[in-house]
C-alpha cells in the first residue's frame, strides 16, 4: 500500500497429506484467502516455496498453471461462478469437455447425473443458474468441483449458503470421495462443524499459524 509494505502471510510453513480433509480456519483478514490462492495456483507467492504433486511450483507460467489447476485441482468458490449461460447439467460437465476426461459422452452423462442426484439436483439439471436458490447454486458449483475426479479441492466456505441438513449431506458425499478416492480437500471456513470434521486444522491469524492439530 504506497510505500508500505504488507505482509499478507508471514512464515506460513506445514505440509499437507494425500487424502487428508484440511479445515484452513481463522477471522476475516487473517490471510485464509491469500493462503486458498497459493495453494490453488491463482496466485503466486513473491517469497517462499510451494510444492503440489512432488513438483515445485515456482517458474511456471500462466499457461502451464492453468494446465495443472486443470488436471490437480478442484475450486469450489464462495460466489459460484456458475456461467448463466449454461444449465445446471451443462456447468457441471463443463470441466470434463475443457479437460477431455470422462470417457465417453454417455460415460461423462453417469458420471454428472450420479453427481447431481448426490447433491440433491437431479430435478434441476436443466435449470439455469438464475432459476435456482443461493443454495441451490452452491450445490451445481460443489458438484463442478468433483466431476473430474481432482486430486486437491479447494473450497471456500462450502457450506456457507446451505440449510444444515443439505449442508451435512454435501459434507458426509464430501467425506465419502475423500476416502474412497484419497482426494485432498482443503477447507476455508468459520463454520466449526466442519473443523470438528477435519482431520488437519491450521489456525490463522494476522497471516500467521497460530495452532495447527491433527486429531
Amino acid at each position: 500500500m504506497g510505500n508500505i509494505e504488507i505482509n499478507a502471510l508471514k512464515d506460513v510453513n506445514f505440509e499437507i497429506a494425500e487424502g487428508e480433509f484440511v479445515s484452513i480456519a481463522g477471522p476475516s483478514g487473517s490471510g485464509k484467502t491469500t493462503l486458498m490462492n497459493i495453494i490453488g495456483l491463482i496466485d503466486k507467492p513473491s517469497r517462499g516455496y510451494l510444492e503440489i504433486n512432488n513438483l515445485e511450483i515456482k517458474n511456471q507460467n500462466r499457461r502451464e498453471m492453468a494446465r495443472l489447476r486443470r488436471e490437480l485441482i478442484g475450486f469450489v468458490f464462495q460466489s459460484f461462478n456458475l456461467l448463466p449461460v449454461l444449465n445446471v447439467f451443462e456447468n457441471v460437465e463443463l470441466p470434463l469437455v475443457i479437460a477431455k476426461k470422462g470417457g465417453t459422452k454417455a460415460e461423462r452423462r453417469d458420471r454428472v447425473n450420479y453427481l447431481l442426484e448426490a447433491v440433491g439436483l437431479a430435478k434441476r439439471r436443466n435449470h439455469i443458474p438464475a432459476e435456482l436458490s443461493g443454495g441451490e447454486q452452491q450445490r451445481v458449483a460443489i458438484a463442478r468441483a468433483l466431476v473430474t475426479m481432482p486430486k486437491i479441492v479447494i473450497a471456500d466456505e462450502p457450506t456457507a449458503n446451505l440449510d444444515s441438513g443439505t449442508g451435512e449431506k454435501v459434507l458426509d458425499l464430501m467425506k465419502k470421495i475423500n476416502r474412497e478416492g484419497k482426494t485432498t480437500f482443503i477447507f476455508s471456513t468459520h463454520d466449526p462443524e466442519i473443523w470438528k470434521m477435519a482431520g488437519h486444522v491450521i489456525f490463522l491469524h494476522d497471516g500467521t499459524i497460530k495452532s495447527e492439530r491433527r486429531q
